[in-house]
């Protein structure tokens, strides 16, 4: 008796250390984020001060380098282009197209710039252009949106660095890209630097990096209100309420800095227009219909045409440093008899805007930005695509509206408004973006009277584009490389789960028989050691066993694999429940008494003790280990109604 009391007491201490342990260790994680919660705010401000001041030098060295070339900045390249000597408007594309390759060649494993990436074929380890081990990190927008979701909010700084080099250069030789991607990319650098340097937490680092994502777009365009907006809508993916203080601070500390230096001014001067209101809004409405088939092949386009460079590639065994080059030089072609393609576009976009090209000039405009763009990016220049499709836009809505002026004249209120309709329906479907998209062509413009017809255009252009890709560009080029993030975290959380961490190792006392394995590894139904929950979560929905083995070695040979361990379905569906609840529980914010929803939770040794018990108000919880059984049965209640005792009578010999 003396023996089992002391068992009782030592196992009492030994749970109750236990429970102190855990408790210690949720009461830490509160302490850490609620010290995250007060520093975050002025992290935010700097963030969008020091992003500001980077996004205005990154103007500042375009505008400085189109002058040192071709004499002129961008508000007036494309007119001064025109009557420049056409061995200068050749030869520039061709030089900066060798120094983004060197540039690429030298700071990139795959000499690709923040562009279009090649889709993945076989295993996804090797690039099939180029031979060579392929970066596996795309490298613009897209990056900073893998970043935000797989990657704790920090992106390569060495890539991006080099990105935005190249970037620089191409807009500012001839390329026709836009350079809001790359100043977006550029903030991204920045907030991985902060976050590595204070050693932020994941939700932490992740909104450090929607900071410098609104403040980089703010501080573009002179838009706040799009620049926060953006950074939630595209970049986080969601609106938690602890993101949007800061995202909003940051952004609108990138505007002062803008409006400080280069003026509270916008970008596009509309001329007086009015809308027929009830009439003329079905024509939005089919304007918004054309602008979601052009912004899908807007972003068909350039994905065909890297295709068709992977392949010339292969077959003249080009270099990697040689492709921009080759690429400058048939942009520098066709500069010569439009060199509206020359940059980011803004002068042919203002011209656009204030009705100042014909039908016709428009839309041959738009097809050959269109192949510019595509041979922009399948040269694996640097660029983004905001700008090419602002451009393309209000190319379109210009001429969709000269034609409704010419149909109904007495209905139509005016085309420069069908310009800036089109521009923001094809910006919002390509970016995947219908909100921010709306505001960016509100503060561009300074135009909030034409809200209705915009917001028509841009919702129906943002449907039919999201039926025909992966709800826009940069989510398309995750797409092409595995990566669902299109569908939600229960498309791509699975894919980022290795199966080894969460198998039971063989000869483990939980573990699964080796005969029962060796009978599934001869029936074909095995996992190996670099795969991930995503192929087990498939096997196991059409095998419906209970686990399945895991080897190593002998993908294709005759060698006999090793078995090293077993996945089980339990495991399997509960690690992929808890994973997907931390990321909703990011998504709609944190309960102040709730350790259990920081990032940290996974990163525990041991999980959390089970609550077993009632848990009403005023009443206490008991916590016990899940391999340890109950102290005691509960006490019957002196209330309850004893049943007599019957005392049997003997059994007859």
């Amino acid at each position: 008796m003396r023996e089992n009391g002391n068992y009782r007491a030592l196992r009492r201490l030994r749970i109750g250390a236990w429970q102190l342990r855990h408790r210690l260790k949720r009461a830490d994680v509160r302490r850490q984020f609620t010290r995250w919660q007060l520093t975050l705010w002025p992290i935010a401000v700097a963030i969008g001060v020091v992003t500001g001041y980077a996004v205005i030098g990154f103007r500042s060295g375009i505008s400085g380098l189109e002058t040192l070339f071709y004499g002129a900045s961008d508000e007036i390249i494309h007119s001064v282009a025109a009557a420049l000597p056409w061995y200068l408007v050749l030869s520039v594309p061709i030089a900066g197209g060798l120094v983004v390759g060197l540039i690429l060649t030298v700071s990139t494993r795959d000499a690709r710039a923040r562009g279009v990436d090649a889709r993945d074929q076989g295993s996804g380890i090797r690039d099939q252009v180029s031979g060579i081990g392929w970066d596996a990190r795309a490298r613009g927008v897209d990056a900073v949106i893998e970043a935000a979701a797989l990657q704790d909010g920090r992106v390569d700084r060495k890539v991006g660095i080099a990105s935005s080099l190249a970037a620089l250069v191409t807009l500012s030789s001839g390329g026709s890209s836009g350079r809001e991607g790359p100043a977006i990319h550029i903030g991204a650098v920045l907030a991985s630097w902060v976050s590595e340097r204070l050693r932020a937490p994941p939700v932490t680092a992740r909104v450090i990096l929607g900071c410098a994502a609104a403040a980089a777009v703010s501080a573009s365009f002179n838009a706040p209100l799009a620049g926060a907006l953006f950074a939630l809508e595209v970049v986080l993916r969601h609106y938690a309420l602890h993101a949007f203080g800061p995202i909003v601070i940051s952004s609108v500390a990138a505007a002062v800095v803008s409006r400080i230096h280069l003026g509270d001014i916008t970008e596009f001067t509309l001329p007086t227009h009015s809308i027929g209101f009830y009439w003329e809004l079905p024509a939005f409405m089919i304007l918004g219909i054309l602008c979601g088939f052009v912004g899908v092949a807007m972003m068909r386009t350039p994905f065909f045409a890297e295709g068709v460079a992977d392949r010339v590639q292969r077959a003249v065994r080009m270099p990697d440093w040689l492709r921009p080059a080759v690429a400058g030089a048939m942009l520098g072609v066709i500069a010569l008899q439009f060199p509206h393609i020359i940059g980011v576009g803004y002068e042919t976009t203002s011209l656009a805007l204030t009705t100042q090209i014909a039908f016709f000039t428009a839309v041959i405009f738009a097809v050959v930005k269109v192949a510019a763009v595509a041979i922009t990016f399948a040269g694996r220049m640097g660029g983004g695509v905001f700008s090419p499709a602002l451009m393309l836009g209000a190319l379109t809505g210009c001429a969709f509206g000269e034609l409704a002026i010419q149909i109904f004249p007495s209905v139509s209120g005016g085309q420069g408004l069908y310009a800036l309709a089109g521009m923001g329906a094809v910006a919002g479907a390509v970016l995947g973006a219908p909100i921010s998209s709306t505001l960016i062509v509100f503060e561009l413009t300074a135009d909030w009277q034409a809200g209705i017809a915009v917001m028509i255009s841009i919702s129906l252009a943002s449907v039919v584009a999201d039926r025909m890709v992966a709800r826009s560009f940069f989510l398309t080029q995750l797409e092409r490389r595995g990566l669902r993030l299109s569908e939600g975290p229960q498309g791509y959380i699975a894919a980022t789960m290795p199966v080894v961490h969460l198998m039971r190792y063989r000869g483990a006392e939980d573990g699964a028989p080796d005969t029962a394995c060796w009978a599934l590894v001869e029936q074909g139904a095995l996992l190996r050691r670099d795969d991930t929950l995503e192929r087990a979560l498939a096997m196991f929905e059409r095998l419906r066993n209970s686990f399945l083995p895991v080897v190593e070695g002998a993908a294709g040979g005759n060698t006999k694999p090793v078995l090293i361990g077993a996945l089980f379905r339990t495991d399997a569906l509960g690690a992929y429940s808890r994973a997907l609840e931390d990321e909703l529980r990011e998504e709609h914010g944190w309960r102040k008494n709730d350790a259990r929803m920081t990032p940290e939770r996974r990163s525990c040794d041991e999980p959390p003790p089970p609550l077993w018990g009632r848990a009403g108000r005023g009443e206490r919880r008991f916590l016990r280990s899940p391999r340890t059984p109950r102290l005691r049965a509960p006490r019957p209640s002196p209330f309850r109604r004893r049943t007599p005792h019957i005392r049997r009578s003997p059994r007859p010999r």
